[in-house]
């Protein structure tokens, strides 16, 4: 079990820097802070079901992100969903047997490392497009850096699609979350 509240914490007190003008800042992500933030609204939800057990009615998958669907009301329903996603991966349960993600069905233990990988990077993503620093705890970044650079490998190609982006080089000794980003196809250096 790795715990997702320093992660869902870290995100929770980015929003709190997030302004209107932001919402539509490039982000590394290669979308707007508006559409960043409306998928950040998407994958908590998805992801606690999955905890849960409780795949959406229909399992259908989510709509695509979009800026223009982001919810009015995100200043006070995301941090709810951040708080709910990291109680839901406490729970021992959540990590046994299969779930469903966005229509995708997973091991408990591959889902809740996809949740924690999807809010540390959407949170780094998050951070720098809105100008402010991102602190990742020490478990998260080593857990993102195996779930990145397992992903980065040559027989992994085909599920890396539409998850990352081509691998960014940075050198093997740089910080653990630097080589996290570069293998989830970001630049550490990156600015808008």
């Amino acid at each position: 079990m790795l715990d997702l509240h320093p992660a869902t914490h870290e995100v929770d007190r980015l929003l709190e820097g997030v302004t209107d003008d932001h919402l539509s800042a490039p982000s590394p992500s290669d979308c707007d802070v508006a559409t960043l933030l409306d998928h950040l609204m998407g994958l908590t939800m998805a992801f606690t079901r999955a905890a849960e057990k409780s795949p959406p009615p229909g399992g259908s998958r989510p709509p695509s992100a979009s800026g223009a669907n982001l919810d009015p009301d995100w200043r006070s329903v995301l941090p709810e969903r951040l708080d709910a996603l990291g109680e839901a991966w406490s729970k021992p349960a959540a990590w046994e047997g299969m779930t469903e993600a966005g229509g995708i069905p997973l091991p408990g233990e591959v889902a809740g490392l996809v949740a924690l990988d999807e809010v540390v990077l959407h949170g780094w993503d998050l951070a720098r497009a809105t100008g402010q620093d991102f602190r990742c705890d020490p478990a998260s970044a080593e857990a993102v850096l195996g779930f990145t650079e397992r992903s980065a490998q040559p027989d992994q190609a085909a599920s890396r699609t539409g998850l990352f982006g081509p691998v960014v080089p940075v050198a093997h000794d740089a910080a653990v979350f630097d080589r996290a980003l570069g293998f989830a196809g970001r630049d550490p250096a990156w600015t808008p």
